[in-house]
């Protein structure tokens, strides 16, 4: 097994999602991850199935929009078997939609964990993924907290460079949800105020992320799968093909 997964949602805007396989397989990736965005028709799933297939890569984990788990559990379900996945995670919540306290934020921990029963009763595990504003200070906490604690059995893929971006201790916030981190984005940041045409991400290894120290403190916390993550690449090979040999040097 590769040490690094590819999250598909970084070459969202490049070529075919078939040509896009094959080169990441061609890269030397075996496993993706995947995005709301390819499950939305079950003949969408179906092409995605066969097109893993031949390009000889699985997707042990995947993202879903909260009101599809919540709606259609089934459906989650059916999809997560076909393409394998073992973990799934909602990986955001709209503005609008977010709590304003951290009462508010243990409550939506709640609804996550009520909305992943059928789905761990079918044998998946689920839980939530961050950007940055879980880790936006309320006066008594983060909601990040507040969200695990309203959910105890709820995972957590951490996106650490999100996190990063709030001003929130790396470190620290691996060493405080040791235990409930199933998965994490390898993502990087450029310095501050280059790659501004790539909205400030920078290949993996390439940036000011340390990840030479965070891969080992995430492992010792429990996490086994690494997933490679570049909001707006300009060049995807590029991005590919350079994260994945940092990530084997670190």
């Amino acid at each position: 097994m590769k040490p690094l997964c590819y999250q598909l949602y970084s070459s969202r805007k490049f070529e075919p999602l078939a040509e896009t396989l094959t080169m990441l397989a061609d890269l030397g990736y075996d496993r993706v991850e995947g995005y709301g965005g390819l499950f939305a028709e079950m003949t969408d799933v179906a092409q995605l199935q066969a097109d893993l297939e031949a390009a000889g890569l699985a997707m042990p984990s995947g993202h879903f929009g909260l009101d599809t788990v919540e709606g259609d559990p089934d459906r989650v379900i059916a999809i997560a078997k076909m393409l394998g996945i073992a973990h799934v995670f909602v990986p955001h919540l709209a503005a609008e939609l977010r709590p304003s306290d951290m009462v508010g934020w243990q409550a939506f921990g709640a609804r996550l964990a009520e909305a992943g029963k059928p789905l761990e009763a079918a044998g998946l595990s689920f839980g939530w993924h961050n950007h940055d504003f879980e880790f936006t200070a309320l006066d008594n906490g983060y909601p990040i907290d507040a969200i695990l604690a309203g959910g105890p059995d709820l995972g957590f893929e951490f996106d650490v460079a999100w996190a990063v971006c709030a001003g929130a201790d790396p470190m620290g916030a691996i060493d405080r949800y040791a235990g409930r981190i199933a998965a994490a984005h390898v993502k990087d940041l450029a310095p501050k105020g280059d790659a501004l045409d790539e909205d400030g991400w920078a290949d993996v290894g390439a940036g000011v992320m340390p990840w030479a120290d965070l891969i080992p403190r995430l492992k010792a916390a429990g996490c086994t799968l690494f997933v490679a993550e570049h909001d707006n690449p300009s060049d995807d090979r590029r991005f590919a093909r350079q994260s994945l040999a940092n990530f084997q040097r670190m």
